[in-house]
């Protein structure tokens, strides 16, 4: 395709703040477009949400934010980057675990056979709500992970999808399985959404997450989530660009961009509420922007460990991603008790031990382990014990193994990462409303009215995960608007 060239006779400039992986994904893409591309980054290290650093001790290696992916190896965006080829990749042969009192647990195998004979009478059940999605993931990822005001390209296949989330998004779910392993699995993986369940928004994404747990499975990059920014990165400088660390960035009408008239482009890979500061914002963009929510928080915490957690059910032992929650019953609570803005005695934890698979992340014999519970917007709780005592209660020892923490309340999220408004880490409040109107409602939202200057980030479709799309979104919209319309296929 064309590059950027522009009757200027200078290379068309292409800003970009945030260097999560929605805007390292349109940085990598302009560039190969043609375009001379800059990313600002307030932190110290690039990544936002896919960063890795030695929170705890030496030697013990957390993410800090996103650790495993099931978004990345099915997202079109990184399917073309070849982002399965850059990074050496663990796949678990169990994608999550549901660990319940008594040492029972349920246990989501990559294999969906597997996974369904062990959960006894609710097998049909299992396979009659996975096995369609699962085999049809890229019609899933089509219909969800894209633009939603289109038809899909798979309608059978998203039929199927709407179908089922009616059923595990109201209260016909309490009916849909017998035993607690299987309820707990689902309760589990639509606890993702950080939204009172059963909801609607809730069963869209973790029907995907758990879809893609039998598909391409829950895949992680050995050595940290870091792994894809530092590929991305090497991507960009290959192509002639540039990142910037320590450059933050709160008002646009002090930056210096560029020229939109010379074809010069503004990306934000940030909360929609930066694009607030353009001093030529319209007032009704500025109204919609400012009636956009954000949602609960997440209160992290990274454990340094004297050994691998020691839970009572071995097969729990073996994944690297844990629900920690209880029955059915208990995950709803817990979401539920968040939304009504308080935190459940026993919350439900999204823990993840990649040590497990992964000896590069912790001194030999040691281990690690984050997790965090959802709490109200902006809460300042230090959610250690709590998580400690949830995870002792089905791993009993577990606290005698803590060598260091290190907490980040939600309130805190926002100083490590300007685009988590209040801690929350989904990048807005994750309702149905908010799916089709995010920020706005529109078949391009990734485009401002402002000349040049474009969303990419979670706060736009497809909404969370790392999968780029957002970002490519965003990117390729810019293209088509200054006239070098592009697929994936001409750029990768």
């Amino acid at each position: 395709m064309p590059g950027a060239a522009w009757k200027t006779g200078r290379m068309a400039r292409a800003t970009i703040i945030g260097s999560g992986p929605n805007g390292l994904a349109a940085a990598v893409t302009l560039a190969r477009a043609g375009y001379e591309v800059r990313v600002l980054e307030a932190a110290a290290t690039v990544g936002g949400g896919v960063r890795s650093v030695e929170s705890t001790l030496p030697g013990f290696l957390h993410d800090v934010c996103s650790a495993v992916h099931p978004a990345a190896l099915s997202s079109p965006f990184f399917q073309a980057f070849g982002l399965a080829e850059r990074i050496d990749w663990i796949h678990p042969e169990i994608s999550y675990a549901h660990p319940l009192d008594g040492g029972r647990a349920g246990v989501a195998w990559r294999d969906i056979e597997r996974t369904a004979s062990a959960l006894g009478p609710d097998r049909r059940a299992w396979l009659s709500l996975l096995r369609p999605l699962s085999t049809h993931i890229d019609g899933v990822v089509d219909f969800t992970g894209n633009q939603m005001l289109r038809l899909p390209k798979e309608p059978i296949t998203a039929f199927r999808f709407a179908m089922r989330m009616l059923e595990q998004g109201t209260p016909l779910a309490r009916r849909a399985f017998r035993t607690d392993e299987a309820a707990g699995l689902v309760s589990g993986v639509l606890a993702h959404a950080n939204t009172p369940l059963p909801s609607l928004a809730g069963a869209a994404a973790g029907l995907l997450l758990a879809a893609q747990a039998h598909a391409g499975g829950w895949m992680y990059p050995r050595g940290g989530a870091q792994r894809i920014a530092d590929v991305m990165v090497a991507d960009l400088e290959a192509h002639g660009g540039r990142v910037e660390t320590n450059t933050k960035v709160d008002d646009l009408g002090a930056l210096d961009w560029g020229d939109p008239a010379a074809g010069d482009l503004l990306l934000l890979n940030t909360s929609p509420r930066l694009a607030l500061t353009h001093p030529g914002i319209p007032s009704g963009y500025a109204r919609a922007l400012r009636s956009y929510r954000y949602g609960p928080g997440a209160a992290k915490v990274d454990f340094a460990l004297d050994g691998p957690v020691p839970w009572t059910n071995p097969d729990v032992a073996q994944s690297p991603t844990v629900h920690v929650g209880g029955t059915q019953a208990e995950v709803w609570a817990s979401e539920n008790a968040v939304a009504r803005g308080r935190v459940s005695e026993r919350p439900y934890a999204l823990t993840v031990q990649p040590s497990v698979l992964d000896p590069t992340r912790a001194p030999e014999g040691k281990a690690v382990l984050w997790a965090y519970i959802h709490v109200p917007h902006g809460s300042g709780i230090d959610a250690t014990e709590l998580i400690t005592q949830q995870v002792e209660r089905f791993a009993p020892g577990f606290r005698d193994r803590i060598l260091a923490t290190h907490s980040v309340p939600a309130s805190s999220r926002e100083a490590i990462n300007p685009s988590e408004i209040g801690g929350d880490i989904l990048g807005g409040a994750f309702t149905i409303a908010q799916a089709l109107r995010r920020p706005v409602l529109g078949t391009r939202p990734w485009r401002t009215p402002m000349r040049g200057v474009y969303l990419a980030s979670a706060s736009t479709p497809p909404g969370p995960g790392v999968n780029g799309m957002a970002g490519w979104h965003a990117a390729r919209t810019a293209l088509a608007d200054a006239g070098s319309p592009a697929t994936l296929s001409d750029l990768f």
